[in-house]
């Protein structure tokens, strides 16, 4: 599977670059997205240094690195930062990540951090171009303590990082979810295990609820469409989790 489209119309695309085939990474296979508007563009969690040449190949079907706006950043892990020295040196653009991981980030060999913005806790809007602005919203603890996640209004696709993440088979290279019953053995173990807690849960439903939202593009695996986006929110209300089944010694229920 190449490029997809989620959403393309003539001054507007969403589109997941999937840099990556079934066992051709060693890890978790990722995802990395380009939001375009007109002549200018958002890269969403560009991925981690082996990734970036195939990022970077697919990015310029689309536009030039001169052409990216900003840099987004769900969370801290090295999937997500692992390659961003090279993106810096190809982008003039500012980079977004939650404040509280500003301090964390030189330990990735940065040493000018004045391209980087500290996104405060309660999110903030982010203009792309004139007209145009996409919302940061706050997702804290699901799983990093300052994760955070990117609303398109266009194409209305909320971009969640590691929520909805899924740990498919190699040999299983869908684009999107629309059996979400059929799809929950490959999310279950993670979330129960990744996600801090139910009451981190509930503050996220409560958050996006106002959101009108087409699609869920995760950081890993397929993107939830149609009825599997409601399907997934219900789901993941009453899900617990992390801190709600942990026990004394290191085990979980």
């Amino acid at each position: 599977m190449r490029n997809v489209k989620l959403f393309d119309s003539a001054d507007h695309k969403f589109i997941l670059l999937n840099e990556s085939e079934p066992g051709e990474e060693e890890g978790i296979r990722s995802n990395q997205y380009l939001i375009q508007h007109n002549g200018v563009g958002v890269l969403c969690d560009p991925g981690g240094f082996g990734v970036m040449p195939r990022v970077l190949a697919e990015l310029l079907r689309y536009l030039e690195p001169k052409q990216i706006s900003g840099i987004f950043l769900s969370h801290q892990d090295p999937d997500i930062v692992g390659g961003i020295s090279t993106w810096l040196e190809m982008t003039n653009c500012p980079v977004y990540i939650s404040r509280i991981w500003l301090r964390f980030l030189p330990h990735y060999g940065l040493k000018d951090m004045s391209r980087f913005i500290g996104v405060p806790d309660e999110g903030m809007p982010l203009e792309v171009a004139p007209g145009f602005t996409l919302k940061i919203v706050p997702a804290h603890f699901l799983h990093s303590e300052g994760q955070i996640n990117i609303y398109d209004p266009v194409s209305k696709i909320l971009f969640t990082g590691d929520i909805g993440a899924a740990m498919l088979p190699l040999d299983n290279d869908d684009a999107y979810v629309d059996d979400f019953a059929g799809h929950i053995p490959y999310i279950e173990g993670f979330h129960r295990r990744y996600m801090c807690s139910n009451k981190a849960i509930r503050c996220w439903l409560e958050t996006i609820a106002d959101l009108e939202i087409d699609m869920i593009a995760p950081q890993h695996g397929p993107v939830y469409r149609g009825q599997a986006v409601a399907d997934f929110l219900a789901w993941l209300k009453d899900l617990q989790c992390g801190v709600d089944i942990m026990q004394a010694g290191g085990r979980f229920v």
